[in-house]
């Protein structure tokens, strides 16, 4: 079946994480995505290495891990923005294009004529978004910015890890790129609504998307709760603000979370355990008081899970139907029935050899099932038959191209 985008073919420009995560998006939903990359070098992504994907001889290929991560589906091209002719072919490629995604600095590509006012004159419909660090308005448009930076002015790492009063504390970062990823689903999100929205007017549009301000609504309930107080949420590790028991407890050979979203699921948890008492207890039969009195509580569930292993522990609270799970490592992640079950890895013929392991994408639809056939691009793989199939263009065409140094 095709997919619910097979009718968009989208130009993508934008390179390393934010942006190629919404057009690897796009083309998972079946759009055609052209990515536009820079000679020689390609997309800073595919430096960023180790690791990188393996031959089937085992050799290391100089196809980064990093760049296959967000490019699944597309096709490659190789054009040298800052050469006339080759902003002639980007513009040549934008009229035949309905979503062209780009994440340079505010500015840039208004100075090669790539601008969305540029590319509007040629194709009114065309949905352009741009993701920056900080969005095209306000005081800091024109600085870079990068996941790390939107993560700590965001206020994200001054909730993340644990209390400075603990050994090991301090702001923390997330273990991914969370802003640049969520912003990448931001953008789809938004470019699905704009096409939308053109189906409905003939009228393409602007999208602005922004590192911090993602990162500023990631903050949901913690934001939400400074607004509400005018106190600033503190690092509280594994724990949760606002309901108890919702965290980690060290079993006899592990750690272990549980997580008691209600009263009911307390009072499950409780009669599992053997400790119905705290159920109970009028000082933890209600989740504020709980809350209230987590000094107290937290140190009486140490006790009784201290008594079983983890696996003892996931056997019973399953049972139980109690919310549960250990901490995996990211390769028992991968071994999880259940993510196994749901097919998480794909693997995909690679140009360079063998098979490359990637990671589905979580979209399931029952109507128009997304479909893999296309591995992360290598450098330029597509430019002659894009040249030749989009644009008409034949071997003279193209060599000419070549000579001028467009490509």
């Amino acid at each position: 079946m095709a997919g619910p985008l097979s009718h968009i073919r989208v130009l993508d420009l934008s390179r390393v994480l934010a942006g190629p995560w919404a057009g690897q998006n796009m083309a998972d939903l079946g759009a055609e995505v052209i990515k536009v990359e820079r000679p020689v070098k390609g997309d800073d992504s595919r430096a960023f290495g180790p690791p990188w994907f393996k031959d089937p001889e085992g050799k290391e290929t100089s196809e980064a891990a990093y760049f296959m991560a967000a490019n699944r589906g597309k096709k490659s091209i190789t054009v040298n923005l800052s050469n006339q002719a080759g902003q002639d072919l980007v513009r040549e490629l934008a009229k035949h294009c309905d979503v062209l995604i780009e994440n340079y600095k505010v500015g840039d590509l208004a100075r090669y004529g790539l601008g969305y006012e540029d590319i509007k004159k040629i194709n009114p419909k065309i949905v352009y978004c741009s993701v920056t660090g900080f969005g095209q308005t306000g005081p800091y448009a024109e600085r870079p910015g990068y996941d790390f930076m939107a993560q700590g002015m965001s206020g994200i790492m001054s909730v993340t890890g644990e209390p400075d009063s603990v050994q090991g504390g301090g702001p923390m970062r997330v273990g991914i790129p969370i802003v640049d990823i969520l912003t990448g689903m931001y953008s789809s999100i938004a470019i699905c609504a704009a096409l939308a929205h053109r189906a409905e007017t003939g009228v393409g549009q602007h999208l602005d998307l922004a590192l911090l301000d993602t990162a500023m609504a990631f903050l949901s309930i913690q934001g939400m709760t400074y607004l509400t107080t005018g106190v600033a949420p503190e690092r509280i590790g594994n724990t949760h603000p606002s309901i108890v028991p919702y965290q980690v407890f060290a079993t006899s050979d592990g750690a272990v979370i549980l997580a008691c979203g209600n009263d009911n699921l307390f009072g499950k948890f409780c009669e599992a355990a053997g400790c119905a008492e705290l159920s109970g207890d009028a000082r933890f039969n209600k989740n504020a008081l709980r809350v209230q009195n987590r000094n107290t509580l937290v140190p009486l569930l140490d006790a009784v899970f201290s008594k079983r292993t983890t696996a003892q522990w996931v056997d019973i609270l399953e049972k139980a139907g109690v919310p549960n799970g250990p901490i995996n490592d990211i390769a028992q992640a991968f071994e999880e029935p259940q993510t196994i079950a749901r097919g998480t890895r794909i693997d995909l013929p690679h140009p360079k050899g063998g098979k490359a392991p990637l990671i589905a994408s979580p979209m399931k639809f029952s109507a128009t099932p997304i479909t893999y056939e296309t591995p992360p691009p290598t450098l330029g793989q597509h430019s002659d038959a894009i040249l030749s199939g989009l644009l008409g263009y034949g071997p003279e065409k193209i060599a000419e191209l070549k000579a001028a140094g467009a490509l």
